[in-house]
């Protein structure tokens, strides 16, 4: 489905037409947070998108994530979490570095961020699990495609940052597979290029 159906004006829910999910995989490509705009996902779309997400492979039946919403004002308090943390560390940085870093999560108006824990288990290794945290997040930016939002799946130096994730509410044992940033796109999204399958496949 061509960006240009919806990147304009979005139409009713009930209006947009649903890309053939084959076609939607083979062309599906991010679109940068700040080519992004409101509106984002309404409270229906946005539950379809995490139920989307936590269908996924899941070994032992673990659910080895969950998901954190910022949207919103909870989108400037994790921005401050960001910004206090960065100042606290970089204390002569310029005061425009940390305003770019209180700003990380404003460009979109939907972020989810996908936590990612083990669990001890005999037949299912922690990379497994991690595994299942990443699949999660791909199905959550497809599926925000698939309702005509541009997604992009995003970390950056404060999603491995300690002080960071424990401002955000995870715990000692978690950590963030990434953000998903969503909402409409302003243009269509350039794609890049792609590996030659001869490149990457062999057969055994």
């Amino acid at each position: 489905m061509p960006i240009s159906a919806w990147h304009a004006r979005r139409p009713a829910e009930e209006d947009i037409p649903v890309p053939d999910a084959i076609e939607l995989l083979k062309t599906r490509r991010s679109v940068k947070p700040r080519e992004m705009t409101g509106p984002g996902p309404s409270p229906a779309e946005l539950e379809t998108i995490l139920t989307i997400g936590a269908r996924v492979p899941d070994h032992g039946k673990l659910t080895p994530w969950r998901f954190i919403v910022f949207e919103g004002d909870g989108r400037q308090r994790a921005g401050e979490v960001i910004a206090r943390v960065f100042a606290r560390k970089n204390p002569g940085a310029p005061a425009a570095d940390v305003e770019v870093e209180r700003k990380r999560l404003m460009d979109a108006p939907l972020v989810i961020g996908i936590v990612s824990f083990t669990r001890p288990h005999p037949k299912v290794p922690a990379f497994e699990q991690e595994l299942s945290a990443g699949a999660s997040a791909m199905n959550i930016v497809t599926a925000a495609t698939a309702l005509g939002y541009g997604a992009c799946w995003l970390t950056g130096w404060f999603a491995f940052d300690r002080d960071v994730l424990d401002g955000l509410g995870l715990k000692p044992d978690e950590k963030l597979a990434g953000f998903v940033h969503i909402g409409t796109p302003t243009k269509p999204s350039e794609d890049r290029p792609r590996p030659f399958l001869s490149e990457i496949v062999t057969r055994f």
